[in-house]
């Protein structure tokens, strides 16, 4: 199982080998967490590790007491087949 991290001076979350790791970017406003963009390079297709990735990122944001705006089309069709995190919206 691929562990996802926290890259906070990136402000990302990663997963993968670390030279060259799958990602979700955000930018932090005050209160307010914007996820921009999910990557995922091609060696790690399949393993539903962009899944991984929004989870833990929605799971750090809820426990930061912050909201989300995705602005990532990823992050948002994971939102509506996810609606336990709808109290972030």
């Amino acid at each position: 199982m691929t562990e996802v991290r926290h890259n906070e001076s990136a402000h990302r979350f990663e997963a993968g080998e670390p030279a060259h790791p799958a990602h979700l970017d955000y930018r932090l406003r005050e209160g307010i967490v914007d996820m921009i963009h999910t990557e995922v390079p091609a060696e790690y297709q399949g393993q539903g590790l962009a899944g991984k990735l929004a989870a833990a990122a929605l799971n750090w944001t809820r426990e930061s007491g912050r909201k989300v705006i995705p602005s990532c089309s990823f992050v948002k069709g994971y939102l509506g087949k996810h609606p336990e995190y709808s109290d972030l919206l």
